[in-house]
């Protein structure tokens, strides 16, 4: 099969197009013939080496981590899904990422892809999406009327994020640069304060909970804003133990688990409407298309997730 493999660490001329053994699949996996696949952060920064230690993977490595495709093989104690579903999947972290024509997805991390749901939009959902989830439905207790700020509302994550907050009937904070202020109320954001113009730190207070997405002074600053008790989490820095306890703030940075059954209750709310995904850009998957993909996700300045197409 065709994949994108890197051979070593380094710049995105590492990326390579090869012709490596499809996988084989456990008892308990699938075989993903894959239609969309998607760029995250973590793509080229393990393709950079600034995860080698955090993730070790041996060479060579198919990058790639967000998949939408079609199930072609089915391992032995596979029960809840056929040869023929259209699935989605944040698959595990291995060496034999999405980056390709096939990938091997455990079971439990499969949600099967709903009828209103194209592949693209798909493939743009899981890793952005479940660490949204991840972080409002298991760490931040919101309730309706609640207010919420999301720290850097314009990326994928926030993106998501914004959409779930409102959902749940929160009042939702966000920052933002000023392009993209219509951008985010379109999605749900009560208030987006522009970052280049106001410290958010100095016009908010108590507010209920915060879902960091930027780290540095950013997320020092947000535990200046809380409630007594509030909620902190964050997936860009390490918590700081002696802010939260003086405020008595419930804080955790959090790390993605793929998880199909939370992935099946968000594909859902996409399906319903209630959730957009929103997709920046869509790549053909070349040698050319992704680097240029991963070109784009440097940039820090997509709105809207970076998809790779197979058509």
């Amino acid at each position: 099969m065709r994949a994108v493999v890197i051979n070593e660490y380094g710049n995105k001329d590492q990326l390579h197009m090869e012709n490596i053994a499809i996988p084989e699949i456990a008892d308990d996996e699938v075989l993903v013939e894959v239609r969309a696949t998607s760029v995250n952060p973590i793509d080229w920064k393990l393709r950079e080496g600034y995860l080698a230690e955090s993730i070790p993977l041996k060479f060579p490595i198919v990058l790639g981590w967000d998949v939408a495709g079609v199930i072609t093989r089915i391992g032995q104690k596979v029960q809840n899904f056929k040869t023929g579903d259209k699935v989605l999947a944040r698959p595990d972290l291995t060496n034999r990422g999405t980056y390709a024509e096939y990938t091997a997805v455990k079971e439990d991390k499969l949600a099967l892809l709903p009828e209103n749901v194209s592949f693209e939009e798909a493939a743009a959902l899981p890793l952005a999406g479940l660490t949204a989830w991840q972080g409002i439905y298991e760490n931040l207790d919101v309730k309706p009327g609640q207010t919420v700020l999301m720290q850097g509302g314009a990326g994928g994550v926030g993106i998501i994020a914004i959409q779930l907050l409102k959902y749940l009937g929160a009042h939702v904070i966000t920052t933002a640069s000023a392009k993209n202020k219509e951008f985010l109320q379109g999605l749900g954001a009560d208030e987006v304060i522009d970052y280049h113009e106001t410290d958010f730190s100095e016009v908010l207070q108590d507010v209920d909970a915060v879902f960091d997405t930027i780290g540095g002074e950013t997320l020092e600053k947000s535990y200046s804003v809380l409630k007594n008790g509030g909620h902190l989490v964050t997936i860009a820095g390490a918590i700081d133990d002696k802010l939260a306890a003086a405020k008595n703030i419930t804080a955790k940075g959090i790390w993605l688990r793929p998880n199909g059954k939370q992935l099946t209750e968000l594909v859902d709310l996409v399906n319903d409407g209630v959730v957009k995904v929103i997709i920046d850009s869509v790549h053909p998957f070349t040698e050319d298309g992704v680097k240029a993909a991963q070109e784009v996700s440097e940039t820090h300045h997509a709105k809207g997730k970076i998809v790779i197409s197979m058509k």
